[in-house]
């Protein structure tokens, strides 16, 4: 399958601190990524150099396009929504609107207001005077009636409700998405978005830990939940993480075969949330 995006050895520092440290990236054309790092792993400076709004050293390729040199030409491909919709408060919804169709070709505005009739969002209302989940809402409903290719999201649910973040997902997956359009989510609700992901890259300290495909990780890894005596016998076989669980301890494990856990605990495939915080903390996990 094409890829969307393509990068080698792309690295973003600032005085001296490596926030993008030689990543090599891979998005395939009709992927879902999830972006998954702690505060600081570099996932922003990864995306606004994916879009190039920083610069950066080595190779980018965003839709067939260099990012630096040939970003008016991307970004007519490209919607993006940061972790705070910065919308002009001194218009109109309609006025808005009106703007965003004067300047972009691929604006569909009658999709944008049939989009807006599900909300408490009026086009008589000032920007303004709207809530944040109300902005967030007029944000989504503009980058979804642009015709792109590329939806970069960057913790855009941050603050909000989670009735409104469900919603606010679903929203994308069903009204969005198709197989010629990609989406990378940067988010630390990971367990919200796992179930609509079709990739994940982990990020810690400027670097990619892993970089797989939901369907591989769950071939790939298993979580064993052992109790009692059955414990100190998982510990035994080498794993990359262990937390506390209720009468024992849950251990994450790669490569090795479900016939060698199956007699000391449940199997299961572990979540993405588990999965990074084994990669990062190690084998000794929560201890």
């Amino acid at each position: 399958m094409a890829s969307a995006i393509r990068t080698r050895g792309l690295q973003r520092h600032f005085s001296g601190v490596k926030a993008v440290d030689g990543v090599d990236l891979e998005v395939e054309t009709g992927a879902i990524v999830g972006l998954i790092g702690p505060n600081g792993a570099g996932k922003t400076t990864l995306l606004r150099s994916l879009l190039g709004l920083t610069r950066y050293r080595g190779e980018a390729d965003v839709l067939g396009s260099d990012p630096l040199r040939q970003r008016a030409q991307l970004m007519r491909q490209v919607c993006f929504i940061a972790d705070t919709a910065v919308l002009p408060r001194w218009m109109r919804v309609d006025q808005l609107l009106d703007y965003v169709a004067g300047v972009h070709p691929q604006f569909d505005r009658a999709h944008a207001e049939a989009l807006l009739e599900g909300t408490d969002v009026e086009l008589s209302r000032y920007v303004g005077n709207l809530s944040k989940g109300m902005t967030v809402q007029l944000h989504l409903a503009i980058v979804m009636a642009i015709d792109a290719r590329l939806l970069v999201l960057d913790e855009p649910t941050l603050g909000l409700d989670i009735l409104f973040r469900k919603r606010f997902f679903e929203q994308i997956l069903s009204d969005y998405h198709h197989s010629e359009r990609s989406i990378i989510i940067s988010t630390h609700q990971v367990e919200e978005v796992e179930d609509i992901l079709t990739h994940v890259v982990f990020m810690d300290r400027g670097k990619v830990l892993l970089q797989q495909s939901m369907a591989d990780i769950g071939q790939q890894y298993l979580e064993l939940h052992a109790t009692a005596d059955d414990v100190p016998r998982a510990e035994g076989i080498p794993h990359l993480g262990q937390r506390a669980i209720a009468g024992g301890k849950a251990f994450i494990y790669q490569g090795i075969q479900p016939d060698v856990l199956a007699p000391l605990g449940e199997l299961h495939t572990p979540s993405v949330a588990d999965l990074f915080v084994a990669l990062v903390t190690g084998a000794g996990g929560d201890d």
